[in-house]
């Protein structure tokens, strides 16, 4: 269980889930997120820095704080929201990524086994995403499709409940409904837990059979779902509707149009844009670019008004899209235009004309100075660029 204390009851022996102040670059408290506290010079300069409160794990704790106090055992909203660089949101954002896949993965594992999932922390959880995103609408979106195939199933949950957060908020639905589409995206594959690891994980196309039973996971989750308390009905619906389509050609009931509830189409162009982005061990993802292009393409298959909120949340450029500029340079969108999505900022760093690098550089294609313009997009593998990504969302940890 989560739980806010004041820093004065902090103790050597509690674990750390994170601090409660305002994000800076600073490695102390950047490592200062999920880890036990067992250094009592660390201890001596979190109580000297002004910082009021902190949330514990009563669970991982050796030493509980004192009797019941004014400081809430809940999530707060109070948290940083204040807008931020892409540079340094990423870095906020990759231990938020790490944090709400171990989550996942302790949930659908109990799942699995059988058990009652432990749901007691995924408001905070969602909390903290809504929050990434109020911060920079687009570090933890593009962070979280960076995943690896062993961890693609959960973080594949991860990277939907970013999506329809951030599509949630470009809708204008209010906060509380951001919260539960949050939550669905979340939840929204959970009943995969329950199909054969060899049909899960399947290095490869499945069959007709196969496939069939990776149909049934829609409804398995709804199963698991009903067991844990309390789930909303939205979170149930798009777990069981996420892969209808607006044709009628879905399943697993095949509903059409406005048959299919506002979440449940959400979720399906969000799973949708996430699962044919993400590397598989079967087949190498598409660009976020000419995905956009594909899903547009396929009539039938979304809401129209939702597709097009969800173009505007992402970009028709999204984040980390190889593109060729006028001038002759390659470059890597790194933030979205203010002004035109067509007219992005990107981080040009090789001449198209002669292959050669040069020391990157970022402009902005709405400044009048310096006019260019998107030519084309480009495929990194033409150009024998293995890690693209590592220009706007740096290294790995």
């Amino acid at each position: 269980m989560l739980k806010k204390i004041p820093v004065a009851e902090l103790a050597l022996g509690m674990y750390i889930h994170k601090i409660c102040r305002r994000w800076t670059n600073d490695p102390f408290w950047i490592g200062l997120v999920e880890v036990m506290l067992d250094d009592i010079e660390v201890l001596r300069r979190i109580q000297q820095s002004g910082t009021q409160e902190v949330w514990i794990e009563t669970g991982k704790s050796r030493v509980l704080a004192p009797g019941p106090s004014a400081a809430s055992t809940a999530p707060s909203a109070s948290d940083d929201t204040t807008p931020t660089s892409l540079e340094k949101e990423v870095l906020r954002a990759r231990v938020i990524c790490g944090r709400a896949r171990d989550a996942v993965m302790s949930m659908f594992t109990e799942a699995r086994m059988g058990r009652a999932m432990d749901v007691g922390n995924v408001q905070l959880l969602v909390e903290e995403i809504s929050n990434s995103i109020l911060r920079h609408p687009h570090a933890l979106i593009s962070l979280s499709r960076l995943k690896t195939s062993d961890e693609y199933t959960y973080m594949h949950s991860v990277a939907v409940c970013a999506l329809m957060v951030a599509l949630a908020k470009r809708m204008g639905m209010p906060d509380d409904q951001v919260r539960e589409a949050g939550v669905a995206g979340l939840m929204h594959d959970v009943g995969k837990m329950m199909i054969a690891p060899a049909v899960l994980n399947k290095p490869g196309r499945l069959t007709r059979d196969e496939f069939e039973i990776m149909k049934a996971h829609p409804e398995l989750g709804v199963k698991i779902l009903m067991e844990t308390q309390p789930v909303a009905a939205s979170v149930i619906d798009v777990c069981l509707h996420h892969h209808e389509k607006v044709d009628g050609s879905g399943y697993p009931h095949g509903l059409k149009g406005d048959q299919i509830s506002i979440f449940a189409r959400m979720g399906a162009v969000c799973d949708v844009y996430d699962a044919i982005t993400s590397d598989r061990p079967y087949k190498k993802g598409w660009g976020v670019a000419h995905s956009i292009r594909e899903m547009a393409s396929w009539k039938g298959h979304f809401d129209d008004v939702v597709f097009q909120s969800f173009v505007k949340t992402v970009g028709i450029y999204p984040i980390g899209t190889l593109v060729r500029l006028e001038s002759g340079r390659l470059g890597v969108v790194v933030e979205q235009g203010q002004a035109s999505l067509l007219k992005p900022k990107v981080k040009v760093f090789m001449s198209a004309r002669t292959g050669k690098t040069f020391a990157a550089q970022v402009i902005d294609l709405t400044c009048p100075s310096d006019p260019d313009g998107i030519v084309r997009i480009e495929k990194p593998t033409d150009w024998g660029l293995e890690e693209v990504d590592t220009l706007w969302a740096g290294s790995p940890a």
